[in-house]
């Protein structure tokens, strides 16, 4: 039975039995008007099939969701999601959440173009990127995108760095990551020697983090690094190529024995970016500071005179790759959010036929077919 104590102003001191779970003033203050209804706070750990688990005061419960089922995908129950519960009975129900302060979205493959969730209220946003197969350099500037855009701190950890033994060859592959993450600490970790693994728990002992990355990346192996013991599942990636099976299948929320919690999550075969522009330009920061030197303020940084970008791209000091990596993002979001925007859809059209004529009186140009005015 819930402890009707608990449901006051004690709700709010770091002694709270969800202080382990993120629970602090400002949850206390978003939840006070639903203690007034004699509901009690939890966090949920796990969703599936309709139900979740929700961690409270009271230990783990399992909650039906069947009261907040909106239309919007954006607004489903997810884990890290702070809610209100009823204070017992069978079933037990989710009857409302609270709002988040961070979103890790990513866009689905269905043709409706829809956003999925992948974790809530998110502090840190760890990216693993395994050493043990070619750093793949533009995914990690989609990863970074997304993280960016959720509101979370991104963090880049190189596992498996006990696989490059060479320690110049290593700060080699930290700088390359480093260049391409702008703003964000590379960290280099060994969950088989246990380098870097202290400095990791250091980070993420201060809120919430979400593990992210493709299958093989090592992220269980991380997970059971961070929490002291084999929790999560491990599975042996391909020789060939890197790859390894989805070991963990859901989301699962756990607390660290040293302070903050941790979301692991599936392997991720695609990361689609979702309305992540301003994720995107973060990405790709030095390029805007290039860009404010252009002469032209809608400089398109292609054929411009005065263009600071093209400036940058004659002089090596940014690289091809780069700019075409960041093309390429802000072309997809730009696809994606047009999906679900009318107004960009029409502006989108109304550019495209502009273009078009301009290129046909070009054509006709260059065939002598201009005719007189």
């Amino acid at each position: 039975m819930f402890n009707a104590s608990l449901n006051s102003s004690s709700l709010s001191t770091a002694q709270h039995p969800l202080a382990a779970h993120g629970w602090d003033e400002g949850w206390a203050a978003e939840f006070s008007p639903y203690a007034e209804q004699g509901l009690v706070p939890g966090r949920v750990v796990r969703v599936d099939r309709g139900q979740c688990d929700v961690v409270t005061a009271d230990g783990l419960v399992r909650a039906d969701t069947e009261f907040v089922v909106p239309r919007d995908p954006m607004k489903v129950v997810c884990t890290g999601d702070w809610c209100a519960v009823d204070p017992g009975g069978d079933p037990r129900y989710v009857r409302t959440l609270l709002p988040r302060r961070t979103a890790f979205v990513r866009s689905t493959s269905s043709k409706r173009s829809e956003g999925q969730i992948l974790a809530a209220n998110v502090d840190h946003a760890i990216i693993a990127v395994s050493l043990a197969v070619e750093l793949d350099l533009g995914r990690i500037e989609r990863f970074l995108a997304l993280a960016w855009e959720s509101g979370a701190q991104p963090l880049v950890v190189l596992t498996k760095a006990d696989l490059v033994p060479d320690a110049t060859g290593l700060s080699y592959l930290v700088e390359d990551v480093e260049t391409t993450a702008p703003g964000v600490q590379v960290l280099p970790v060994s969950s088989a020697t246990g380098d870097g693994v202290d400095v990791l728990s250091a980070i993420v002992s201060g809120g919430t983090s979400v593990l992210l990355g493709v299958s093989g990346a090592g992220k269980s192996t991380l997970a059971n690094a961070l929490l002291g013991e084999e929790i999560m599942e491990v599975q042996a990636t391909r020789d060939i190529d890197g790859k390894g099976r989805h070991t963990t299948t859901t989301r699962n929320l756990l607390a660290l024995p040293g302070g903050g919690v941790l979301i692991d999550t599936p392997g991720l075969r695609g990361v689609g970016l979702w309305d992540a522009e301003a994720g995107v330009g973060q990405v790709f920061s030095e390029i805007a500071e290039f860009a404010a030197e252009c002469r032209f303020h809608d400089c398109a940084h292609e054929a411009e005179p005065g263009c600071a970008v093209l400036a940058a791209l004659e002089d090596g000091s940014l690289p091809v790759r780069r700019l075409e990596s960041y093309r390429k993002l802000l072309r997809e979001n730009q696809r994606i959010v047009a999906k679900t925007d009318a107004r960009l859809r029409a502006e989108i059209r109304k550019d495209w036929k502009a273009k078009g004529a301009e290129g046909r009186v070009n054509m006709e140009a260059k065939r002598g077919k201009v005719r007189k005015p």
